[in-house]
């Protein structure tokens, strides 16, 4: 680990000059800059807003744009900093055949490039809040815990993805498909509390509710998203409970995704 922080620190200017890449690629050519990075989680809300009034679901004393707004926030975060991982050691294919560094300089710079698009639509979020006269708690602290943690979880489906994006190139294209549909398991459309109660309160699956609420929770991105809107938006403390299963899943996958990478790596400038 203490190897790792070094490496980093190490190549510090490196991970700048690429993370300013990043970001002058993405919006160079792009008439609305960097307006399209907020699009995509009000054009969602909106759908899910129009559905929710078809289908109905109950969203407690939180108005269901904001509760969804704030669901797609780290959302959103996770899904795009996880792909545009998964695609930046094959994107630098240039650099990697000139020069020797640290190759996990890649993934890592391409999911903390988001967090200049998360800052974006955590003001939008704040002006949500201001509309609907909802102010933040002592909770709130939580926040930069949580990112963090989803920081990890993208960089855990970046460092393997992009391992193997060298070799099997469909995989910058398959992660994004995959990545949609785990978002209808995750709490984005509607709140954990409606699967907490069918399962733990309900035992709508009989014996076997409790074990498809932990396999459900094992999905990072359940207590995470939870954990946001209770911190952010309820005034209440994190879901612990629901948190665990990820951290657990997280902490035995990264170190295995990450050495996964480190292996690979060795025949990245031969195979790209």
């Amino acid at each position: 680990m203490l190897r790792i922080a070094k490496n980093l620190y190490d190549y510090r200017e490196l991970m700048v000059t690429l993370a300013w890449k990043n970001i002058a690629l993405r919006y160079k050519q792009a008439y609305l800059g960097i307006v399209w990075a907020i699009l995509k989680p009000i054009t969602l809300m909106l759908i899910f807003t129009l559905v929710r009034s078809f289908i109905g679901i109950e969203s407690g004393n939180i108005p269901y744009p904001i509760l969804t707004f704030a669901a797609l926030l780290p959302w959103t975060f996770f899904q795009e900093s996880a792909s545009d991982g998964v695609g930046s050691v094959v994107s630098n294919a240039t650099l990697i055949k000139k020069i020797y560094f640290p190759r996990e300089i890649f993934p890592i710079t391409a999911v903390l490039t988001k967090v200049v698009e998360l800052i974006i639509n955590f003001v939008i979020l704040a002006g949500l809040m201001l509309w609907y006269h909802l102010m933040p708690s002592i909770y709130i602290l939580w926040v930069p815990l949580l990112i963090g943690y989803t920081i990890l979880a993208a960089l855990t489906i970046a460092f393997v993805g992009a391992a193997l994006n060298v070799y099997y190139r469909d995989m910058a294209q398959a992660l994004p498909v995959v990545l949609s549909l785990l978002m209808y398991v995750s709490p984005v459309i509607y709140p954990l509390r409606l699967v907490k109660d069918k399962l733990l309160v309900n035992q709508t699956a009989g014996e076997w509710s409790d074990t498809l609420y932990t396999l459900y929770t094992l999905n990072p991105l359940a207590g995470i998203i939870d954990s946001f809107q209770s911190v952010v938006l309820r005034n209440q403390p994190p879901d612990l409970a629901a948190l665990t299963p990820g951290a657990i899943a997280i902490a035995v996958l990264l170190p295995l995704s990450y050495l996964y990478f480190k292996r690979a790596e060795s025949y990245f400038a031969d195979v790209i």
